[in-house]
């Protein structure tokens, strides 16, 4: 048994209290709620139902409702997170209901799904809200049947005393527990060996919805006297509006307005989540989508060249700083003009081990190599939307967010109302990426219905999605090694940076391996914006690491997973440094795990591998990409995957997000690229933007889990990074050529043709 604090940080997380009332409300969502399984239909409708915390109500029949804190955009914390409620709670799944929690900071901690922490932060608290919880309907029974609270079990929603043979379901015994108090500790969280949920496969808690096209998004919601909004925002960043045409637009049919606002007010100091893209945007307000929409082809703007200006951005724990946003318009030549020059001057230290310079002094041979990787736009298949009613005393919002919290400081502000006057639903997303931290289109939502003075849902179209800004940055890392005449590595110095932030975390792998090491990082400002994007940086700076690590491998004449395996060895048993931020033991882990359930040793004739490492949001994977060559084409045969996430909550859903994110990782390598001319996305729809097709996705996916006892973490974005250095090494195999700059289909086409003159 485990001693845990059940007051954690809130004093209100494990408040009991009763709800009154009868009858039972499936779902707090505007949109049509869960519906009861067969086997819950059995049981009937409760007459009441019993809150004994904010995650957990029972039914006085037997079934139990389980709220999903986090919002929910297709990494499956909806059905992983009540399944760690249940399986501590001592839960039947099949009489479990879950539903979307709605955003209520004065209830759940942590009500953001990003950054693949959502598991392994709700890890304690979630099992904790479970174990008290069944404290609580033991102590209920023990007082009832007058018998010791040790001498009670559960299992499968009943309590049992086998001394007396009495049973219950918790229905029973919820409104007695649901007076009683929780102690400040108590002893019933499960030892691992004890689960019987968590670690088992359960299907999609909104699976049947998904597929049956059951009304689970904001843009299936509609309400009685909402009108339909859309924007127009600038052409090209470094632009604004100078003025509009509005009168001939107004005069169409269904439009009931057209104006221009500002997202933000002037003196407003923005959080890490506000975006900073355009600061005047225009609205059209009509009956219908297709009204708005032709009106808003029909509009004419003029627009002028933006000012350089700055903002003050409040940061974590407080702190304040000033960013200044330039002016012009900006091209993607002149990026790669400028990256190249930045690439060659002194940059910021940000770690140095041993003495690198005198190593490359002394090399016998210095191997360098510099790679290189564009802007990418999110591309959710949801494009952006929001519902939004603002009135004089309250704000509803409903729309996919993936950081609640950071919105309703901004609602709050831009709006005038307390924050306890805003309520945010939480809607599932159409996928998120990072995108979906932004709350702008919840800002710029909210504003338009303030202004009209009624419901409305705002609505992107594809083109506004896609070049509106937050972006994956571009980047661009020069690695160099130095090797002494004996062959052996002596120093390793990255140098990386980008448009407008440098992609390196210093103190992971190769960092704590080497003597003598150097990171080094600049950014050039830009008035493009940039944000999260799957895995930040690590999307990057891990196809430019392992890809050189295998170059490196190859000219120190060693099998790639070997040297790789050195180098960890070194970092675990004679460490260089104290800040490594990585274990090499579990590390070299997901490599030995792979190399064996890939029969890495065999070789396959006509089969081409490349094998790829990292370590991001707390976990390991590593990944060996097999192609073969088709008419000079590469088609990607398998994909084996090692991961160590800790424990696993969910192994088939932990599966599918896995092969999702190799295909997502496969998809951007091959064909990702948002360019710009004066300030212009050259990309705006999927005619243009390249997406990977189900014919282009590899023909199979394995994905395998190291099996431990530490806790869970990331799961999300760790197989992403490592798929493109995967793909680089193994088209090297293939074609003798290296691969440095994504994205690779342009330079696979340039060899196509050079072997089509060739031929002829």
């Amino acid at each position: 048994m485990t001693i845990i604090k059940t007051k954690l940080n809130r004093r209100s997380f494990l408040k009991v209290s009763a709800l009154a009332g009868g009858g039972m409300v499936l779902s707090f969502s505007w949109l049509a709620g869960c519906q009861p399984s067969p086997e819950q239909e059995k049981l009937g409708l409760p007459d009441e139902w019993f809150e004994l915390n904010s995650y957990i109500k029972i039914g006085d029949n037997g079934l139990v409702t389980l709220f999903s804190p986090n919002p929910e955009f297709g990494s499956n914390v909806k059905t992983s997170m009540p399944m760690i409620l249940a399986d501590e709670l001592d839960m039947d799944w099949k009489k479990v209901i879950v539903e979307q929690a709605d955003f209520f900071p004065e209830r759940y901690e942590r009500q953001f799904t990003g950054g693949s922490q959502g598991i392994r932060l709700g890890w304690n608290p979630l099992r904790t809200a479970g174990a008290a919880v069944k404290y609580l309907l033991v102590a209920a029974a023990a007082q009832t049947w007058e018998v010791p609270a040790e001498e009670i079990s559960t299992s499968g929603g009943i309590i049992r005393h086998e001394g007396s043979g009495k049973k219950a379901h918790y229905g029973e015994m919820a409104a007695l527990a649901a007076t009683l108090e929780v102690p400040e500790e108590i002893k019933l969280l499960k030892e691992i060996k004890d689960f019987n949920i968590i670690g088992t496969s359960r299907k999609n808690v909104d699976g049947s919805k998904i597929v049956t096209g059951k009304p689970m998004f904001t843009m299936d919601y509609k309400k009685e006297g909402m009108l339909i909004a859309m924007i127009i925002h600038p052409p090209a960043f470094g632009m604004k509006l100078k003025s509009f045409e509005a009168e001939s637009v107004k005069s169409m049919p269904g439009i009931k307005d057209v104006f221009s606002f500002k997202v933000h007010k002037e003196d407003y100091e923005q959080n890490a989540f506000d975006t900073t893209t355009h600061p005047e945007l225009v609205a059209i307000v009509g009956n219908s989508t297709w009204e708005v929409l032709q009106a808003k082809r029909k509009l004419k703007a003029d627009w002028e060249k933006s000012p350089e200006r700055e903002f003050v951005m409040a940061g974590w724990g407080g702190n304040k700083s000033t960013v200044k946003v330039p002016a012009g318009l900006e091209n993607t030549e002149k990026h790669k003009a400028s990256m190249e020059a930045h690439s060659k001057r002194k940059a910021r230290e940000l770690r140095k081990d041993g003495n690198p310079a005198a190593a490359f002094s002394r090399a016998a041979k210095v191997l360098e190599r510099t790679y290189t990787a564009p802007f990418l736009a999110h591309n959710c298949m949801e494009p952006v939307n929001c519902f939004a009613h603002v009135t004089a005393d309250q704000a509803e919002l409903y729309g996919p967010i993936q950081a609640p919290e950071f919105v309703s400081n901004t609602l709050s502000e831009r709006l005038g109302l307390p924050k306890e006057k805003i309520h945010i639903k939480l809607a599932r997303m159409g996928g998120g990426f990072g995108q979906r931290a932004y709350g702008h289109h919840m800002v710029e939502a909210a504003v338009i219905s303030q202004k009209v003075g009624a419901p409305i849902k705002m609505i992107y179209t594809r083109e506004d999605d896609m070049t509106y800004g937050i972006y994956r940055p571009t980047y661009t890392a020069t690695y160099r090694a130095a090797i002494d005449e004996e062959g052996k590595l002596t120093a390793i110095h990255i140098k990386a940076g980008g448009i407008p932030e440098t992609p390196i975390a210093p103190n992971r792998f190769p960092a704590g391996a080497v003597d003598n090491y150097l990171a080094e990082g600049w950014e050039i400002a830009s008035n493009i914006t940039i944000g999260a994007f799957r895995a930040p940086r690590s999307n990057f700076i891990a196809s430019a690491e392992q890809s050189f690590l295998d170059e490196l491998a190859e000219e120190l004449g060693k099998d790639p997973i070997d040297f790789r395996l050195e180098l960890l060895d070194r970092a675990k048993n004679n460490p260089v440094g104290n800040n490594n931020d990585y274990d090499p033991e579990r590390y070299a882990g997901v490599l030995k795990l792979v190399r064996e359930k890939s029969f890495w040793d065999s070789p396959r004739q006509g089969i081409h591998r490349g094998v790829s490492a990292y370590f991001c949001h707390n976990s390991y994977v590593a990944e060996i990409l097999d192609l073969r060559m088709e008419d000079n084409k590469p088609v990607i045969e398998n994909v084996i995957a090692a991961v160590d996430c800790g424990i696993v909550i969910n192994p088939d859903a932990a599966a599918n997000m896995g092969e999702g994110a190799i295909v997502d990782g496969i998809g951007n390598a091959f064909f990702g690229e948002l360019p710009f001319n004066d300030g212009v996305p050259q990309k705006s729809n999927f005619n243009d933007y390249k997406m990977i097709r189900m014919s282009e996705a590899p023909r199979k996916i394995e994905v395998h889990f190291v099996k431990n006892d530490h806790d869970p973490t990331g799961l999300g974005e760790p197989l992403f990074p490592p798929v493109f250095a995967a793909i680089s090494n193994a088209l090297y195999k293939a074609t003798g050529q290296r691969f440095y700059q994504q994205p690779f289909q342009p330079q696979l086409e340039m060899m196509e043709q050079e072997i089509k003159v060739g031929q002829s």
